[in-house]
């Protein structure tokens, strides 16, 4: 696909952008005209034939006075920059052009001029500009439940609202946002604001702000697997006395994992434990959380829907404390045509100490930030 004209850094441009920007020489290749033998051609020799005429054989980009266009051509060998999209969001691109994830109609189809083997051999000759190893690949990205953590370092912007009748009214709205660092690293802030209704009404304000830390230690892309550990701290930053907040600083370690299952299913796992401040006001916790769902494409590389369900434990370790057994079953939507805006969906059910929790309604917007902005590539210009 080949972005509009307006000016912007390569690093700001969606990697399928830039995938389709260095194939726009590949519409020399006619697929009606008489042309040579390419069933034995490496994936290094079609994207000479292919790509290297706007992006270089080297994959860097050639200079403005060889393409002709203004637009900035990133460079294929930053890894922070190629690694996170998944070779189905590269192909989507090679087989329909630009409209595949709404990006410029410029960008040509090439389903009748390369097969589906050529293609694929390409995207592994591009795969291999980024020469540095540790980066985990886009593949192991996968779909955000409401609760486990996901285990690959992200990009991402979720707001979240959760609505429940007990202990209290309560609608709660959170802000969390994830900064990748380097290849493996992650930080992020949670900043919670609660309405809670009591006695004399509702009330509202700021809940616990929790920042967090993870790093991925393992991936696989072979085995479809990865696994991230890290840790978390929340802050009393919410009125106690309103319900709107814990009363003390929580220390949390955790582990996660994420698994790909065959025919585009998924299992992801977190576990850990909470350590209060303050005993008197807290207990002791440890978690367990784990999801299974499977991607659904619509015509094969149009929006994805993912049903997942979530089975969370949380087993406080104070005397007489009781552990909480919950399900949430729930689906994931991609909105935008870059498929960088997600609706999640979804139903906390307590399975037991139903007398005093209840149902909650969850729904959370995801934007991955570093790929578009909010409003950009909902549909193909």
């Amino acid at each position: 696909m080949v972005v509009s004209g307006d000016s912007m850094p390569p690093r700001d441009i969606p990697l399928s952008v830039v995938l389709a920007i260095a194939c726009v020489g590949a519409s020399r290749i006619d697929a009606h005209a008489q042309a040579p033998d390419r069933s034995n051609m490496s994936g290094g020799a079609l994207y000479d034939t292919a790509c290297a005429a706007c992006h270089g054989r080297d994959g860097k980009g050639q200079p403005k006075s060889v393409v002709g266009f203004d637009t900035p051509l990133p460079d294929f060998t930053d890894c922070s920059f190629t690694t996170p999209e998944a070779d189905l969001d590269w192909s989507a691109v090679v087989h329909l052009g630009g409209r595949a994830r709404a990006l410029d109609s410029r960008m040509p189809s090439f389903v009748d001029a390369l097969s589906d083997a050529e293609i694929t051999r390409v995207i592994e000759h591009m795969r291999g500009f980024c020469a540095e190893p540790g980066w985990p690949r886009g593949e192991l990205n996968f779909p955000r439940p409401f609760f486990t953590e996901k285990a690959y370092p992200e990009n991402e912007a979720v707001f979240t609202t959760t609505m429940s009748r007990r202990p209290a009214r309560a609608i709660e709205q959170q802000f969390l946002y994830e900064q990748r660092v380097g290849r493996r690293a992650q930080y992020e802030i949670n900043v919670p604001v609660a309405m809670q209704h009591g006695e004399s009404g509702w009330h509202r304000g700021l809940g616990d702000v929790t920042a967090a830390f993870k790093y991925s230690f393992v991936d696989s892309l072979e085995r479809g697997a990865i696994f991230s550990a890290g840790g978390e701290v929340t802050l009393p930053t919410g009125q106690e006395a309103e319900g709107l907040g814990g009363g003390t600083t929580i220390f949390e370690a955790f582990a996660m994992s994420g698994h790909a299952l065959p025919a585009d299913g998924f299992i992801e796992f977190q576990a850990g434990f909470e350590m209060p401040a303050r005993a008197e006001v807290a207990n002791r916790e440890l978690f367990w959380r784990a999801a299974i769902g499977k991607t659904f494409f619509n015509k094969r590389w149009g929006r994805q829907w993912s049903p997942m369900a979530e089975v969370l434990l949380a087993r406080p370790l104070g005397a007489g404390a009781r552990a909480e057994w919950d399900v949430v079953p729930q689906v994931q939507v991609s909105l935008s045509g870059l498929q960088h805006v997600l609706l999640n969906v979804g139903l906390r059910i307590p399975v037991n100490a139903r007398d005093r929790r209840s149902h909650a309604a969850m729904v959370y917007l995801l934007w991955d930030w570093f790929d578009s902005g909010l409003f950009s590539n909902w549909r193909s210009r």
